[in-house]
């Protein structure tokens, strides 16, 4: 990857849905040139997917909760069981294998604090192998989505 692609890069983080020819002139190339080099960058798995942002709230999910989850046993089954129950999970936008106090940290978006109560009733805790949950209620998101820095 050269100085060109991280511009490509930077530019479609910014902006997703700039046009070629748009993109093209911020970086100084023809349509044609830009294009090619966009698509390799896809092909290589540079650029996974472009997506829209969705404000959570106008979908009825403002609710943004941090959940914190020890399982009771630290093998790769007891994982592996853990992240494919997760992987079905709508509502987890993200889970990640941490260390520190918790083996896992997730992000869900909820509508408001009824549904996350009745969410961790119901099929958080039934989770394979938990033996934790630690939750954390977002108030204010002070920085979302941010760019890659680079």
């Amino acid at each position: 990857m050269d100085r060109i692609d991280l511009a490509i890069l930077r530019a479609l983080q910014a902006d997703g849905r700039i046009s070629n020819a748009d993109l093209a002139q911020r970086v100084n190339l023809s349509a044609a040139t830009c294009h090619r080099r966009t698509q390799r960058l896809f092909e290589a798995g540079v650029i996974g997917t472009v997506r829209a942002l969705v404000t959570p709230e106008h979908v009825g999910l403002g609710a943004l909760v941090m959940v914190g989850v020890v399982l009771d046993r630290s093998t790769p089954e007891s994982f592996a069981d853990f992240e494919a129950a997760v992987a079905r999970m709508r509502v987890v936008l993200e889970c990640n294998l941490v260390a520190g106090d918790f083996d896992y940290l997730l992000k869900v978006r909820v509508g408001d604090m009824k549904d996350f109560n009745r969410l961790h009733a119901e099929s958080l805790i039934a989770l394979p192998g938990v033996r934790q949950i630690r939750t954390f209620f977002v108030i204010r998101e002070v920085k979302r989505d941010g760019p890659l820095p680079f």
